[in-house]
C-alpha cells in the first residue's frame, strides 16, 4: 500500500508540474524577445473586434486552456495591440480540436476593414469537416481560402494537440506545423494577388499585402482549445 502511494503521489506531482509548465516562459524565452498572449488564468489582453465588446461566454478558461466551447457564441477575440506593418514577428501556439470542428487564427485584422477580413491560419478536422473537402486551401495550415499547406504536412489526429508557428520576416510568410514547414509565400507576390483574385477575399483592396494589425481566434461554433500562445516582435 506504501508503494501505490508513493507511486500516486509521485504521479500526481508530475502532472502538477506539467501544468505549471503551461503558459509560461523560460528564461532563454523570454531572453529572446517572447511574450505571452494568455495567461492561462484569464482573457487579459484579449478583446472583441468592436472596441469596447463583451467577450461572450463561448471562450472560458478551463484548467489552463483557453477553450472555445461548442454551440455557445463567444465571437471572435482579437489581440489588444496590433503588430505594427514595419515590424518581423513569429506566433507559437498549440491547439486542440473537436471531432468535425473548425477553427483559426487570423493575422493583418485591420478595423480599416469592415468586419474581421485578414490571412487565416486555418484550423480544421481535414477529414471530418466539409471545408476539407472543399479542398487542400481550406485544410489545416492552409493560408484559408488563397493557398494550400505542403501535401506532406505533418498533422496530428483530431483530440490531439498540434503545434502551430506563423512567422513573417520581411514580406516571406510561412506556416510550420508540428516542426515542419507546411506553407511560405511571398506578400504582395503575383502568385499571391493571383490565388487571392480566385478567393472570396478578392475585392479587399489591400488583401495579401503586409498591413499593422491583430492577432485573432475566430468562433466557428465548434470546440477548440488553446495553450501556450506567444509572440515575439523580431524587429520594428
Amino acid at each position: 500500500m506504501k508503494a501505490l502511494a508513493s507511486f500516486l503521489t509521485l504521479v500526481t506531482c508530475a502532472a502538477l508540474a506539467q501544468a505549471a509548465e503551461l503558459n509560461t516562459l523560460s528564461a532563454a524565452e523570454q531572453k529572446d524577445g517572447w511574450k505571452l498572449l494568455f495567461d492561462g488564468k484569464s482573457l487579459a489582453g484579449w478583446r472583441t473586434y468592436k472596441e469596447g465588446g463583451k467577450i461572450g461566454a463561448g471562450w472560458i478558461v478551463e484548467g489552463g486552456l483557453l477553450k472555445k466551447q461548442a454551440k455557445i457564441s463567444g465571437g471572435d477575440i482579437m489581440t489588444e495591440q496590433p503588430i505594427p506593418a514595419t515590424a518581423d514577428w513569429e506566433l507559437s501556439w498549440e491547439w486542440r480540436i473537436a471531432e468535425k470542428g473548425n477553427n483559426g487564427v487570423k493575422y493583418f485584422i485591420t478595423e480599416a476593414r469592415k468586419g474581421t477580413l485578414g490571412h487565416e491560419y486555418q484550423l480544421l478536422d481535414d477529414n471530418g469537416h466539409p471545408d476539407g473537402k472543399v479542398g487542400a486551401h481550406r485544410q489545416t495550415a492552409s493560408f484559408y481560402d488563397v493557398l494550400p499547406p505542403a501535401k506532406d504536412k505533418t498533422s496530428r489526429p483530431v483530440g490531439e494537440w498540434n503545434h502551430s508557428r506563423i512567422v513573417v520576416k520581411g514580406s516571406t510568410v510561412q506556416h510550420w506545423l508540428n516542426g515542419a514547414k507546411a506553407l511560405e509565400y511571398e506578400l504582395g507576390s503575383a502568385a499571391v494577388r493571383e490565388a487571392v483574385a480566385k478567393s472570396k477575399f478578392k475585392n479587399i483592396g489591400d488583401f495579401g499585402t503586409k498591413v499593422t494589425g491583430h492577432i485573432l481566434l475566430t468562433d466557428h461554433n465548434d470546440e477548440c482549445c488553446f495553450r501556450n500562445v506567444k509572440l515575439r516582435v523580431l524587429s520594428k
